[in-house]
């Protein structure tokens, strides 16, 4: 009898960039990402569709303040938190979002919201007005580090172009990025869902590659969510060239490959994780560290320890 349960695959990340030192502080971030990569797994195994289970982890590591999405999203120039957050169904082919979006704790759950939508990706006046609507109680995701992380580039100026999002600091809590969640579900089924509290520091107004196909995007054949620096993930459409390539055809690994090889040609500073309809666990980075977990069905991983510089991953079905 074929267990279908097995066809059940997650993968999550929170973030890329700067290698963390601290053995302590990373191993902290490890027990987080495998404790929420198995709860969205549970709740997967247990029969729910993969667009819920997005959510739901999306949901747990906007709670979560070590990452830079809802509680403890960094601060913009002008000292105030604006997210976004994407969300799209394979299997639909349909993405969903909200941009630079405030005083709200899961920004996900607008982007969840718009999905049934005549109007699927809304700014910040729009993803507010959506807010009252709904009746979601303002929520304030500043924390006291992100604050005094703030003032201190106050202080200085404002000399660094964007915040510490995976950073070293005395606090481990510190280190910190863009979340994302990838689910295959029972059925085969793919999800995809991106949050972010953007890079900090940056000009009022920008927009992130989260709610752009360019980070966030999913059919039915893969599933990809990215992290890094928004700019280069732009530049490169990553989550979009990679489903498409998978989708015409292209090996897996053959598509990882080429697309983080370009990357490197290109100087840029990103992590992506993804899924394909097949079952198989992808992941790239060109930056020093991507933080990202996953469930195999049978084992629980990690991409933490691997060497610095662009590595690309793939745990075949």
């Amino acid at each position: 009898m074929i267990d279908m349960y097995r066809n059940v695959k997650v993968i999550i990340h929170g973030g890329a960039g700067s290698a963390l030192q601290d053995r302590g502080g990373l191993e902290a971030v490890r027990q987080d990402l495998h404790r929420m990569v198995d709860q969205i797994y549970q709740r997967a195994q247990a029969g729910a569709k993969a667009m819920d289970c997005v959510v739901y982890g999306c949901q747990l590591l906007e709670d979560a303040p070590r990452f830079n999405a809802g509680y403890g999203s960094v601060l913009q120039s002008d000292g105030q938190v604006r997210m976004s957050a994407a969300l799209m169904d394979g299997q639909a082919q349909r993405l969903s979002g909200v941009i630079n979006v405030s005083r709200v704790a899961h920004p996900i759950d607008l982007a969840a919201h718009l999905q049934s939508s005549d109007d699927r990706v809304l700014s910040d006046v729009g993803s507010m007005e959506l807010a009252r609507e709904l009746g979601l109680p303002l929520f304030d995701p500043i924390t006291d580090l992100r604050l005094r992380e703030w003032m201190q580039e106050r202080a200085n100026h404002f000399q660094r172009s964007m915040a510490g999002v995976v950073a070293e600091a005395a606090d481990p809590h510190a280190r910190r990025g863009t979340i994302g969640v990838v689910v295959r579900d029972e059925n085969g089924h793919l999800a995809v869902g991106t949050s972010t509290g953007g890079k900090g520091l940056e000009r009022i107004g920008r927009v992130s590659d989260s709610a752009m196909p360019a980070g966030t995007y999913a059919n039915g054949h893969a599933a990809v969510s990215c992290t890094g620096i928004g700019e280069d993930i732009i530049d490169e459409c990553l989550a979009a060239r990679l489903v498409i390539r998978i989708s015409d055809g292209m090996a897996p690994e053959v598509a990882l490959a080429k697309s983080f090889a370009e990357a490197t040609a290109n100087q840029r500073d990103f992590g992506a994780i993804g899924l394909t309809q097949g079952g198989d666990i992808l992941w790239g980075k060109t930056s020093d560290v991507l933080l990202a977990a996953y469930h195999t069905g049978t084992t629980l991983g990690d991409t933490l320890d691997q060497p610095q510089g662009t590595q690309t991953g793939r745990i075949s079905a």
